[in-house]
């Protein structure tokens, strides 16, 4: 491995150790009567990469795919905007402000477009659904101490919401109604400190399970309707999971892999840095299986991107790639990178293939 894909590496390892470490808890304080600790070390300069990705990707860059995108945690922006994209173009978009009335951070954590053109959306604070001339149709706002991170649209009427908390629960609503039809508690850890964390995606599979990433535990959880596991895989930060139509699981890491294990938890395919060492992979937020049996994957890089004394460095996001499409044989075949107007489209969470058969509602779809 060359020297520029070694220090690429090295600033992901180091990014995701400053994501991880903010969700840590505060170091003990030492013992009385130990030892006085030493003077700490000068800091020592981050070596990081001028770019994390070549000048000419593969693909058609915005015209590759018609596509719906959103991304959370965009925090240099006011709003945090969702976009959909046709013939290179956005054509529609809509924002919600970056701090609600209280001042808590908004994140646009999950997303469909229906097959009506609404969208379903969970934004931290809450979730809604618009319409296309961008009225509210429906809205809920989590209590405080609970977040929500994950909706999933179940017909037309219905929504499968996860609100992380104490407890955290699933709950199917009825949007028409406001009625709750379906609650679920869900296991965490049991950390207060952990509430952010707990769960990113959550699926209702065709089977009528429930499948979870569960991010604070490690592992991707199968539950019955009733909260029984019925099966489990282990794996490091999951972050999104998803059932396939061959019985595998596909999914997404904190830790910059997606991977398809079997039924019995064994791995069967992979992508990891290993395979795009020219491209620098961060955290993949989700991953989809299209019909012709690609995978297109989201890769979010605010936490992982750093200047040279180690902080949080945004002015480079610009050289990272949001969007990847491989092949089952590991090509890849689109590289998207638009983080300039007029499609600043900023980091990478939510990407919707537009061009994908298969009713969004109706679970039609591998994402």
């Amino acid at each position: 491995m060359n020297s520029n894909n070694c220090l690429r590496i090295f600033g992901v390892a180091l990014g995701v150790l400053t994501s991880l470490s903010t969700h840590a808890a505060d170091a003990p304080a030492a013992p009385a009567g130990s030892a006085k600790p030493a003077a700490p070390a000068a800091t020592a300069a981050v070596v990081v990469p001028e770019t994390y990705a070549p000048a000419v990707l593969p693909g058609k860059g915005l015209n590759q795919h018609p596509f719906f995108y959103a991304g959370q945690y965009n925090y240099p922006k006011p709003v945090q905007t969702m976009f959909i994209v046709r013939d290179g173009k956005v054509v529609w978009s809509y924002d919600i402000p970056t701090y609600d009335a209280s001042k808590t951070l908004q994140e646009l954590s999950d997303a469909t477009l229906l097959s009506n053109g609404n969208v379903v959306f969970a934004r931290k604070t809450g979730a809604g659904e618009i319409t296309p001339d961008k009225k509210l149709i429906w809205n809920y706002d989590a209590p405080k101490g609970f977040e929500v991170h994950i909706v999933q649209p179940i017909g037309l009427d219905r929504v499968m919401m996860v609100q992380n908390g104490f407890p955290a629960t699933l709950r199917i609503i009825n949007i028409k109604t406001g009625q709750t039809e379906k609650e679920v508690v869900l296991p965490t850890n049991g950390d207060p400190k952990t509430v952010h964390t707990q769960f990113r995606r959550v699926h209702i599979t065709k089977a009528g399970t429930i499948l979870a990433a569960q991010h604070d535990l490690d592992k991707v959880v199968e539950y019955d309707m009733n909260g029984k596991e019925i099966w489990s895989v282990p794996c490091e930060i999951p972050w999104d999971a998803v059932r396939l139509d061959n019985g595998n699981t596909l999914i997404a890491s904190h830790s910059s892999f997606v991977r398809e294990v079997n039924p019995k938890g064994e791995t069967v395919w992979e992508f990891n840095q290993k395979d795009c060492p020219d491209i620098t992979l961060f955290c993949m937020q989700e991953a989809n299986r299209l019909a012709n049996g690609n995978t297109v994957m989201s890769n979010w890089c605010p936490n992982a991107v750093l200047d040279a004394k180690g902080n949080k460095a945004p002015n480079k996001w610009p050289t990272t790639v949001q969007v990847l499409e491989v092949t089952p044989d590991k090509k890849i075949v689109w590289a998207l990178r638009s983080w300039t107007p007029p499609a600043d489209l900023g980091p990478a969470t939510v990407i919707q293939l537009l061009d994908e058969p298969g009713i969004p509602e109706n679970n039609e779809q591998q994402r």
